[in-house]
């Protein structure tokens, strides 16, 4: 009933030109698909949302990752899981990615709840009330009062379990890979600093950067869930479809004096009961899924962070080791500068020496020529070593 009131709804609106057909992948609570294409006005119509919640789903467009709730349905907008679900059924948008695969075949394994001993064989019931044996009759009503006091979770939970353990689990796979990746670059790096690797490098910070803010998104979409419990509140659409039932629950089901009348009333209103709690414990269900799926979410977080400080650190590292390198060259040059300035003094005298003016005191004194040679050369080692010296006293070479 519910595929075939869909597809009408979908040939009603098709003739509309506006409306861009889009394909859709049904999923109902026995988890059987089925894949239609439909327009947005058909969609909307089905679920009861409105345009603006429908684009936040469009693939075209790039809206943050949202979870809203809305009076019939679920938004769900989580990366490449645009998804709506209702009390009853699961729609997701373009069935066609490989990513979705494994979420459709989740959703159709685990959507589908098994009846316990008591639905099953409801029949089975009837007959034991027939009996005579009173200690069959009190077993039975025990099991159905503890049935009573059982939370059964609801199927649009189920659903949404099923979509933040795929995009924690997607996101926890993309973390994986990218340690894998970097951890080796980044030893390599640290072994030789080349072109290729510092390239490396810059990708998969890039790479680190973009998953970081795209995991970032999804936390905060939880955080900012769990702390408003009128917005978590909104996601229970089960609870919606039945009538508030008071806390007195005596009331809406009396006690009957005998136990088969006990247990028929019980089997009967079970379905009231089963999604209907108390004010103190309106949000406890929902609190606690987003809580464990905000800790796994946090843990992906952690480990790129983590990997992003072994970035940073490695950067360090590498910037002290190009420092030390540079300061090698700052002492090779200052070596280089003091002994250019000795020879320059040594060229100054031979250029004074060198000069051709006429005079007359170097005339029958050759031996001159080498004491000026040997004492300008004693000077210019003298100087060099004092520079020296005062460079190492100073720290600047020798460290």
């Amino acid at each position: 009933m519910l595929l075939a009131s869909f597809v009408m709804d979908g040939q009603g609106l098709g003739k509309k030109s506006l409306a861009a057909s889009r394909s859709w992948m049904f999923i109902d609570g026995s988890g059987r698909t089925k894949t239609l294409e439909v327009d947005k006005y058909a969609v909307m119509h089905r679920v009861g949302i409105h345009a603006r919640d429908l684009r936040i789903l469009d693939p075209l467009l790039s809206y943050p990752s949202t979870i809203l709730g809305r009076d019939r349905a679920i938004v769900l907008n989580l990366e490449h899981i645009k998804a709506i679900i209702t009390a009853e059924e699961v729609l997701l948008r373009n069935p066609t990615l490989t990513t979705l695969v494994p979420i459709i075949e989740e959703l159709s394994r685990r959507l589908p709840v098994l009846n316990n001993v008591h639905d099953t064989d409801g029949s089975g019931v009837e007959v034991n009330l027939e009996h005579n044996d009173v200690q069959d009759q009190l077993y039975i009503g025990q099991e159905l009062e503890a049935d009573e006091n059982s939370k059964a979770s609801p199927f649009e939970f189920r659903a949404l379990e099923v979509a933040l353990e795929s995009i924690c689990s997607f996101l926890d796979a993309r973390a994986t890979e990218l340690e894998a990746a970097a951890y080796p670059a980044l030893d390599e790096l640290t072994l030789k600093i080349s072109s290729r690797n510092l390239d490396c490098v810059r990708k998969l910070k890039s790479g680190i950067t973009r998953l970081t803010a795209r995991v970032q998104k999804v936390r905060d979409e939880l955080e900012q869930l769990l702390d408003d419990d009128e917005d978590m509140a909104e996601l229970y659409l089960t609870r919606k479809l039945v009538l508030p039932v008071s806390p007195d629950r005596g009331s809406e089901f009396p006690r009957s004096p005998t136990i088969g009348s006990r247990i028929t009333e019980l089997s009967k209103g079970r379905t009231a009961t089963m999604y209907t709690y108390g004010a103190e414990n309106d949000v406890e269900e929902l609190e606690m899924l987003l809580e464990a799926h905000l800790m796994q979410i946090d843990g992906t977080l952690n480990r790129l962070n983590a990997l992003r400080e072994y970035i940073d650190d490695t950067e360090d590292y590498i910037n002290i080791q190009l420092d030390n390198h540079r300061n090698q060259l700052i002492q090779l040059e200052l070596i280089l500068s003091s002994a250019t300035v000795v020879l320059s003094i040594f060229s100054l005298v031979a250029g004074i020496f060198g000069m051709n003016i006429p005079y007359t005191w170097n005339k029958n004194h050759e031996y001159v020529f080498k004491w000026v040679v040997l004492l300008t050369g004693l000077l210019c080692f003298t100087v060099f070593t004092a520079v020296m010296f005062y460079a190492h006293h100073k720290g600047l070479v020798g460290t």
